[in-house]
């Protein structure tokens, strides 16, 4: 028997009104499914989805039309087993490394010694025992996101969505968190929906690369990336994913272009 798969869209529509009360489509009707376990990627320019889209997924949205399900379930708000890290760290300044993983556990019903204990235990698998009782502003950026990752690793989720958590960092410190998260959904294996306007990343994280076109928002192309982990960052075989994700997000940017034009 063939596993449903783990997120369902079924002509999943977002629809908002504007100032003057007119009907604006953000997001054209999306069928799309993900399966668990599945590392997805969703790329493209700015006003083309992709936001709403992961709001659509992760619950902080509602479709204006069509569906959107977990496990079956619909979707109706945020769930505590699907987990959000967004680009701005959203810490507890007033609360250590240990406090900002401990207080996701305490969240969720877990107290005491067994807390301490598991917090400790993803902190230390993000790399941070030594900065273990730091607080925030005595952190970088990238271990800011180290701390956001283990915080939403540390109550298991079986789905965290991603919006451009790399997006504020410097290369080199975002090229590392990509192999760490690599490494965190490979040891620990939830699905993982990432928003990235970074078409490198996408082709280097994802199983599949969903491309996204503006005018409305909308899915222009899947493209499948059936490269094993760990990636190597250039050379033939990604370079070829590479192109073709290229190639295709340049037709996008040139039609929302040509639509741009004809409005004017």
């Amino acid at each position: 028997m063939t596993a449903l798969p783990k997120i369902i869209l079924q002509a999943a529509e977002k629809h908002y009104s504007s100032p003057q009360g007119e009907d604006v489509v953000a997001l054209a009707p999306v069928t799309l499914e993900i399966a668990s376990g599945e590392f997805v990627c969703l790329v493209g320019p700015s006003g083309c989805g992709k936001t709403t889209l992961i709001n659509l997924m992760a619950g902080f949205e509602k479709t204006s039309s069509g569906t959107v399900t977990i496990d079956g379930r619909a979707v109706t708000g945020t769930d505590p087993d699907h987990i959000m890290i967004f680009q701005e760290y959203g810490l507890y300044p007033w609360r250590t490394v240990l406090g900002n993983v401990l207080f996701a556990l305490e969240a969720k019903g877990l107290k005491g010694k067994e807390a301490v204990e598991k917090a400790r235990e993803y902190v230390d698998l993000v790399g941070l025992t030594k900065s273990i009782d730091s607080f925030p502003h005595q952190l970088s950026g990238g271990m800011k996101q180290r701390v956001a990752i283990a915080r939403a690793l540390a109550v298991e989720p079986s789905v965290i969505f991603l919006d451009e958590p790399f997006g504020a960092l410097d290369a080199f410190t975002r090229m590392y968190l990509q192999d760490e998260l690599l490494r965190l959904w490979q040891e620990k294996r939830p699905t993982v929906v990432f928003v990235t306007h970074d078409l490198d990343e996408a082709v280097y994280l994802g199983g599949r690369v969903v491309l996204m076109a503006p005018g409305p928002g909308r899915v222009q192309r899947v493209i499948n990336i059936p490269l094993p982990w760990p990636r190597e960052r250039t050379g033939e075989s990604i370079d070829k994913y590479r192109r073709e994700l290229f190639e295709e997000f340049h037709l996008v940017h040139q039609q929302a272009a040509g639509e741009a034009e004809y409005i004017i």
